[in-house]
């Protein structure tokens, strides 16, 4: 009988997994990051300067940040959210290539910025806690790959533009139709694992857990110490090397080393504890971000973006698995919800912060600097501090 349970559910935890890795890929690697390679390209072709690039970042950095403030207040059937939010991602990435007009772009980021958090959460909720019932954990490190392919999927589309000539109004509008297409595809092929029923408002006085502030603070110095390189990288790269069949490499190298890193580091879950990852992960990164300062080259830019994209989709996985093993299954959306505003007030900062620090002394380096500092204090605060589950039992797998 458990074999027979075990192998039904094994055609069932590949459709979750492939689900949610999709629903990534679109609402992070293409909704938040291709703006990131496209940008330079809108630069070139005359359609938008820094100023409008910081201007275009910020708007969607606060829809992200309002995304996930509201996000664990809806009482719409999740199942509807998702698919509404990947579609309006989507549309929304079309919409950048259809038009110069900088009033839509802005709605457009703003509104892939709400969705790409709302999408995040309700993955990071459903589709993680699933695979962990069907005792299938190590999936759940191919479902936050989704990330990282998406991102290195947009960086070699970009690459290809630039060495084909591609305008970028034209490569928004190739990202918005593949969207589009992927977004139909998991649109059919949702399945029991996420409501299709309306949400209970919790009873807030007796429901409510204490939030772990160790947590939501270390996971919102994540989001500022990621966000300045996953912003200024191919940057950076372009001011050294003006070739794009080098500098090109700078955003599909952060991609990829984000698409393997998760699911590599399932195999270390065993031996060391989600707290023991995630400090490790804060450290390399951190040295990723001194690196460009202590030696300004284009390898070290490389290494950097290996440092920083091969671990802040470790981070956002160890920080979701940790909420489901210390909150209560009813408020794991709650604290989830917490962790991803702290995240995103963190990527709110950084662009502004280092904008700051560059206009005193003419280069990013101070920012960097300070910015691994917070993140070695704050892995360290985990380390140190690591609270026991908050009024629930760790999720058992199935069997």
């Amino acid at each position: 009988m458990l074999r027979k349970a075990t192998m039904s559910s094994q055609p069932s935890a590949l459709r979750i997994t492939i689900v949610g890795l999709v629903s990534l890929a679109i609402a992070m690697g293409i909704g938040r990051f291709a703006f990131t390679p496209l940008f330079p390209m809108m630069q070139e072709n005359g359609l938008a300067s820094i100023s409008d690039g910081g201007v275009l970042a910020s708007v969607h950095f606060l829809g992200y940040l309002l995304g996930a403030v509201f996000a664990a207040r809806l009482r719409f059937a999740p199942t509807s959210t998702l698919r509404f939010s990947l579609i309006a991602i989507a549309v929304c990435t079309l919409g950048m290539g259809l038009t110069n007009d900088l009033l839509l772009w802005l709605v457009f980021r703003w509104l892939c910025g709400v969705f790409s958090a709302t999408t995040l959460m309700l993955v990071s909720n459903y589709y993680v806690k699933h695979l962990a019932v069907l005792g299938r954990p190590e999936n759940q490190g191919w479902v936050f790959a989704g990330v990282g392919a998406g991102i290195a999927v947009a960086g070699l589309g970009v690459m290809g533009f630039m060495l084909g000539g591609v305008g970028s109004s034209l490569g928004w509008r190739i990202m918005g139709a593949l969207s589009l297409v992927a977004v139909l595809a998991v649109c059919l092929s949702l399945g029991p694992e996420i409501p299709r029923t309306p949400l209970a408002a919790p009873n807030r006085a007796s429901q409510r857990t204490p939030l772990i502030w160790s947590l939501v603070i270390a996971y919102g110095a994540t989001g500022l110490g990621y966000i300045i390189p996953a912003t200024y990288l191919p940057v950076m790269a372009r001011e050294i090397v003006q070739s794009p069949i080098v500098f090109g490499w700078s955003w599909p190298v952060f991609g990829l080393a984000a698409f393997v890193s998760t699911p590599l580091v399932v195999m270390l879950r065993k031996q060391f504890s989600n707290r023991q990852i995630w400090a490790v992960s804060q450290f390399t990164m951190a040295v990723g971000l001194i690196l460009p300062v202590a030696h300004p080259h284009i390898v070290t830019i490389i290494v950097a973006g290996i440092c920083v994209g091969g671990t802040f989709m470790i981070i956002t996985m160890m920080g979701m698995t940790e909420a489901h093993r210390l909150a209560p299954p009813h408020d794991v959306m709650r604290h989830i919800g917490a962790m991803t505003t702290a995240f995103a007030s963190g990527q709110i900062i950084g662009p502004v912060f280092a904008g700051f620090i560059h206009d005193l002394s003419g280069s990013f380096s101070t920012s960097l600097l300070i910015t691994s500092v917070i993140l070695i204090v704050t892995a360290l605060v985990l380390i140190v501090y690591a609270p026991k589950e908050v009024g629930r039992e760790p999720v058992r797998k199935a069997g």
